[in-house]
């Protein structure tokens, strides 16, 4: 191949294609055997028509396994796909909606409702009670972010689908902000806090989400809206507030080059999109040449390009618009309590090879910088100060071991090594990945860490930023982020974070491969956290991959 010539806009990854190797997309970290759905598109859809079901555990052959709809078995002629993470079949013409399962082995999976698009209700909107969900009792009617709520009443469907539970959070009131939409003013019960125990069609269980603040609270389903019911969020050891909104409008863009190959081939391409969270809100794609194969695809959008022509050059080119706000918290450090059972505990303190939070030598060094200290909180401010008292540079070498004996770090090797000691502590903790925007609107790839308050929620944390290890051009992003620090950029980014910077992804992202027989590319230090972000399929021999800056294109204040 030939090497490409780096220019501001565009970063050159060259890739020559390596042995296979497979990755299991991992929910919480446990592996079972039997088969789990993910999501069905189209949920809505015409009998006949096509049906791809992701998920996991399916088998790499159909053999004797089988999926039904509604109870019916299609035939075997409409299955089209069958991999271990994705079936693809035809929808009987003679089924009805109801539940998919997916048989494997004699077990069966999780059930995701399918609607038939030809029967489903029309709104009628005659001012009386129709078939939307109605809420009848909350039980308790108070808690903290964590916490199970279980809601009654009726009409909420036999599955989630594409609805959710609502709670109202904090619209920004420490910078005199108001709301400026309705959407602003709730946030949704969030999957990745594990918040969705029990969906029926009379009763659901949910978890508080992080940010939720004392107001209407309500359920949302394809068929409408439940009348709100207030719920007053209590026993918080803090506040945290969301304040600055600003709006980004970005584009980024991957070049494809060929080099040998044949057909059939074909090239997956997991591209990072913005992710959502409690600050991170209302991402729009605003445009995508090519479209992508599934938009949301586990925080990527996943593009197919088939049948790539030898020495040809392809380009995916995508434009979002976000909208981010700044984070300040005030924690009370004497009233933080750690629930005895906590799944996001579970998940969050699991040791991994990223984050080698058992190994002996990260045991040892959490325990002498605790010295015996065993507040959350101020275990977490401990290990904070331990690391703005190291070296800092713009890039090292090594890993987290290699930090910690030459007392070096950048943000990226700083980042993981102080997950890895939170969660050591005990402390569910996630890094999170992104870029900061700074002068005239340039961007650098950053990394910070995010951990879990029982009752609070998600708290940031930034150590490069608090030891000063940003370019100039980044060091201050915006002057509202410091008018109301607490003294300096050291506290500041303990608890605090600004508005000037763009999330892609909360965690490490594993994603399974679309083909058993693919070769996969992974790029490290890049703006997302997530693995793999390429896979070849069949005659393509080379390639060479250039992905694009992430580039501000648009912006503006409030």
């Amino acid at each position: 191949m030939k090497s490409k010539k780096k220019t501001d806009r565009l970063k050159p990854i060259r890739c020559i294609l390596a042995l296979p190797f497979l990755a299991a997309l991992i929910l919480v970290g446990c592996r079972s055997d039997a088969p789990v759905i993910f999501s069905i598109h189209p949920a809505i859809g015409v009998m006949g028509e096509p049906m791809t079901i992701l998920g996991s555990f399916f088998g790499d052959e159909r053999d004797s396994s089988y999926v039904t709809i509604g109870g019916a078995q299609p035939t075997g002629t409409a299955y089209m796909e069958w991999y271990d993470n994705r079936i693809r079949l035809r929808v009987p013409d003679f089924g009805e909606a109801g539940l998919v399962f997916v048989h494997v082995g004699g077990r069966r999976s999780n059930g995701v409702l399918f609607a038939n698009q030809a029967t489903m209700p029309r709104a009628v909107d005659d001012g009386r009670p129709g078939l939307g969900p109605m809420v009848t009792s909350v039980s308790p009617q108070a808690g903290a972010v964590g916490s199970v709520v279980t809601i009654t009443g009726s009409g909420f469907g036999g599955s989630r689908g594409s609805g959710g539970v609502f709670f109202s959070r904090n619209s920004g009131t420490v910078a005199g902000m108001r709301p400026w939409s309705e959407e602003w003013e709730h946030i949704q019960v969030s999957d990745a806090e594990f918040g969705y125990e029990l969906w029926s069609d009379r009763e659901i269980r949910v978890r508080i989400p992080s940010g939720a603040t004392s107001g209407n609270m309500e359920v949302r389903t394809a068929r409408g809206r439940s009348s709100p019911l207030f719920f007053e969020i209590n026993g918080s050891p803090g506040t945290k507030d969301f304040v600055d909104r600003r709006s980004f409008m970005i584009s980024y863009s991957v070049n494809i080059r060929t080099g040998n190959a044949e057909t059939p081939n074909t090239l997956h391409l997991w591209v990072p999109t913005p992710a959502a969270s409690v600050a991170h809100q209302n991402a729009e794609l605003l445009f995508s040449n090519p479209e992508p194969f599934i938009q949301d695809y586990f925080g990527t959008s996943l593009y197919r390009l088939d049948n790539l022509e030898a020495h040809g050059s392809t380009d995916i080119n995508l434009s979002w618009m976000v909208e981010v706000y700044g984070i300040r918290t005030s924690v009370q450090s004497q009233a933080i309590r750690r629930e005895a059972v906590s799944p996001i505990r579970n998940a969050h303190t699991r040791s991994c090879p990223r984050l080698p939070s058992d190994d002996p030598r990260i045991r040892n060094l959490a325990t002498s910088i605790l010295a015996g200290e065993n507040n959350p909180y101020l275990q977490a401010r401990r290990i904070y100060d331990w690391m703005l008292n190291i070296a800092w540079e713009d890039r090292v070498q090594g890993d987290i071991f290699q930090a910690i004996e030459a007392r070096r770090a950048d943000p990226f090797i700083g980042t993981l090594l102080y997950a890895t000691l939170l969660r050591a502590a005990g402390i569910p903790t996630q890094p999170v990945a992104g870029v900061l925007v700074g002068r005239n609107n340039q961007t650098m790839n950053h990394y910070w860490v995010e951990f879990w308050l029982d009752g609070l929620g998600w708290i940031p944390v930034d150590p490069a930023m608090g030891a000063g290890a940003i370019p100039e051009a980044f060091a201050h992003p915006g002057g509202a982020a410091f008018e109301d620090a607490p003294g300096n950029p050291a506290d500041f980014y303990f608890g605090n974070i600004d508005n000037r910077r763009i999330v892609f992804s909360r965690g490490f992202t594993d994603l399974s491969q679309m083909d058993p027989r693919g070769r996969t590319v992974t790029h490290v230090r890049s703006f997302a956290l997530q693995s793999p972000w390429e896979e070849a399929v069949g005659g393509i021999e080379a390639y060479s991959s250039l992905w694009g800056n992430i580039i501000i294109t648009g912006m503006h204040a409030q």
